[in-house]
């Protein structure tokens, strides 16, 4: 029993009303899948492929598209008679001719059959360079010198890679081009693919004899101090752009660019996030119930912060624009925000604790109130909490 035929449609994954555009995109993307030079001795892959391109090889053809819409497969059913193709199927009028140059380039490397000679200017390849700095550094930004080794033109050979006295000659394989272009046979007659040239590697030009001082390569590597200017508000892992100072171009081309990754030390006391420090700062008991000024650090020095009488451990404060520069606008700055954390004292003279068992009495159980209370009571005015903090530390 014959095998059922899938629907081209479905076979190539479009609507019935697929363009031209589609039609293509869709059996490329399934001939490079299951083509049988990516898939050596797979049948199964084989199978799909000669599949997809019968369903191409049909509605990419506007008269057979035509044809099996209104009949199907009976449409092509005892006709080809060998014509031409695999599996008797006729493939003499569709064309394979862009979609093979470009998948074979892809799978060699050799990019499309109409590829263009790669032998112009081309720019030369960008410089990586790390550097460290400071948080302050990162926050209000600073000027950093580096230790780059670039290539510069030989002087000897002038960067032309040859022997002084002599001169590169046209690439014979390639005539100049700096690609070569290879014929190869497929299941749809014959294919073109374009290769980087392998003698003169796309330049177009042959060195016979080398400069002894570049190899003939026509650079020699040099030491260079280069200053980079660090940014305002600049985050760790960001980086840097210098214009033309990487490598050298190739064939007249520009040179390529520096890149410096910045990587910010940690800071002890400030953490960041975005345009925003952030930080903790240690306040006295009586600092948090009676209120007053507390010295906070900042990247910007020492600010006096006033405390609210009452303030709890972990109440967070902002210190509006004392936080990081935006990098686009050093004049906007982010905030910083303090964690403010009580500091319970470890080391009490015999007066402190005494003191503090005083406190503890006016702000104790339950007992102790009363009595307070009643002694208030008594001399006709209640104090308040704030009252018997006071007389506590005064007496």
């Amino acid at each position: 029993m014959a095998e059922t035929k899938r629907d081209y449609y479905e076979v190539l994954g479009v609507e019935k009303n697929a363009d031209d555009a589609a039609l293509k995109k869709a059996y490329r993307a399934l001939a490079k899948k299951y083509h049988p030079d990516v898939n050596p001795g797979d049948a199964e892959a084989e199978k799909k492929f000669k599949e997809a391109s019968e369903a191409y090889a049909v509605l990419s053809d506007p008269e057979k598209r035509r044809q099996y819409d209104q009949f199907g497969h009976a449409a092509f059913e005892g006709g080809a008679g060998g014509a031409g193709g695999f599996g008797g199927f006729d493939f003499s009028g569709a064309d394979f001719s862009d979609i093979f140059g470009d998948i074979f380039g892809d799978f060699f490397g050799g990019g499309s059959r109409r590829g263009r000679a790669n032998n112009g200017p081309r720019q030369g390849a960008n410089v990586r360079k790390g550097v460290r700095i400071t948080f302050e550094e990162a926050v209000f930004g600073c000027e950093k010198e580096l230790d780059v080794v670039l290539k510069e033109p030989c002087k000897t050979c002038n960067g032309s890679g040859a022997k002084p006295g002599t001169s590169p000659e046209t690439c014979p394989k390639c005539g100049g081009r700096g690609q070569v272009t290879y014929t190869s046979q497929s299941f749809f007659g014959t294919v073109q693919n374009v290769q980087t040239c392998p003698d003169c590697h796309g330049t177009g030009k042959i060195i016979k004899e080398k400069c002894s001082d570049c190899g003939g390569t026509g650079y020699v590597s040099t030491r260079k101090k280069i200053s980079v200017t660090i940014p305002a508000g600049i985050d760790n892992g960001q980086s840097i752009r210098i214009r033309e100072k990487g490598e050298p171009g190739i064939n007249g081309g520009p040179r390529g660019d520096l890149l410096v990754e910045v990587t910010v030390s940690r800071h002890p006391v400030f953490g960041r996030q975005d345009m925003h420090i952030f930080s903790t700062a240690p306040i006295s008991f009586a600092q948090a119930a009676l209120g007053g000024d507390v010295r906070i650090k900042t990247v910007d020095g020492d600010v006096l912060y006033t405390v609210a009488p009452g303030t709890k451990t972990d109440t967070k404060v902002r210190l509006k624009g004392k936080g990081v520069p935006s990098l686009r606008n050093k004049n906007v700055r982010g905030d910083h925000y303090v964690t403010l954390v009580i500091q319970t004292p470890e080391h009490l003279s015999a007066d402190a604790k005494e003191a503090l068992r005083k406190f503890d009495e006016l702000t104790g159980d339950s007992l102790n109130q009363a009595k307070a209370g009643a002694a208030e009571k008594k001399h006709g005015k209640k104090k308040g909490f704030m009252d018997k903090i006071k007389e506590t530390f005064e007496d």
